[in-house]
């Protein structure tokens, strides 16, 4: 006798290898005045089919969001289908609004403390400050991302807009935001890191 395997039987068996990474950022996140087909989490899940690994990457970044706005919205977002990893991409705003940094590396280390507690795996998408912001601003802001990246053992990518700040011809008219061709330049930087962060959810999940 043969087993017979319906279709929503292969359905499942095919999300439960699925690797679900949810983007927890801001605008650079959101994929702001572009089309939805390329915002970041778009363009990343489909960079990492292409090479062949089976992701779903969930879009949770929101326009305007501060470290604040992404730890009060963590819990719902975990909540639901809990993600087997997350990129967690806030800070940009603190620093634009000139938000105290070190209220905005207590709300980041309460995000990690939240995904360490649940065991999923975490990148962190680090930020600079606006250089016109004094050195005292630059090197706190600047100096959480890898001072996080120590205490709770995650991996940190630097700088999110790592080749794209500044960069007239990846930017939008506003100076502060990628166009496609940025967006997708992020996504070749960002990407080995995000291979490696799906690797550890594998190893986690199995």
């Amino acid at each position: 006798m043969f087993a017979v395997v319906n279709d929503g039987a292969r359905a499942q068996a095919a999300d439960a290898e699925t690797v679900k990474i949810l983007a927890l950022g801001d605008s650079l996140t959101a994929g702001y005045n572009l089309p939805p087909g390329d915002a970041f989490p778009v363009r990343l899940e489909a960079a990492l089919r292409d090479r062949g690994h089976a992701v779903r990457v969930v879009n949770a970044g929101v326009s305007g969001d501060t470290t604040a706005g992404g730890l009060a919205r963590l819990g719902w977002l975990l909540d639901g289908e809990a993600p087997d990893a997350v990129i967690v991409e806030l800070g940009a705003n603190d620093a634009l609004r000139g938000l105290p940094p070190q209220k905005a590396e207590e709300n980041l280390a309460a995000i990690l403390q939240s995904l360490a507690d649940r065991n999923i795996p975490t990148l962190l998408a680090g930020m600079y400050a606006p250089r016109n912001l004094g050195p005292e601003y630059i090197a706190a802001f600047d100096g959480l991302y890898p001072r996080l990246a120590e205490r709770f053992d995650v991996p940190l990518y630097p700088f999110f807009l790592e080749g794209v700040a500044l960069q007239d011809r990846y930017l939008l008219s506003d100076g502060l935001h990628p166009n496609a061709e940025g967006v997708q330049v992020m996504v070749d930087n960002i990407l080995p890191h995000v291979e490696a962060l799906v690797e550890r959810a594998r190893q986690t999940s199995g």
